[in-house]
């Protein structure tokens, strides 16, 4: 596990860093690369945008995803129900 420090409200923190292998089609990968560079991004660091919109669009639909809700999901493979 890596770790990556950053300054929030001047404080240190540091935060865990975790790798994920995901497979694209190719020219699904190309084209976003495309886009990465369009907009002045690593690839890598484009994709993290991508997941923070998504997982900010949830969050705002359904409600923020708190650490109980993480822990509870851990051992079960989601039903793809909205939270109630």
């Amino acid at each position: 596990m890596r770790f990556h420090i950053s300054l929030w409200q001047n404080e240190v923190v540091f935060l865990a860093i975790k790798s994920v292998s995901i497979r694209f089609e190719e020219e699904m990968l190309k084209k976003l690369d495309y886009v990465a560079n369009y907009e002045g991004r690593s690839l890598n660091s484009h994709v993290l945008v991508l997941v923070r919109q998504d997982i900010k669009k949830f969050e705002e639909t359904n409600g923020i995803i708190t650490q109980e809700d993480i822990e509870a999901s851990e051992n079960v493979k989601p039903g793809g129900k909205k939270r109630q």
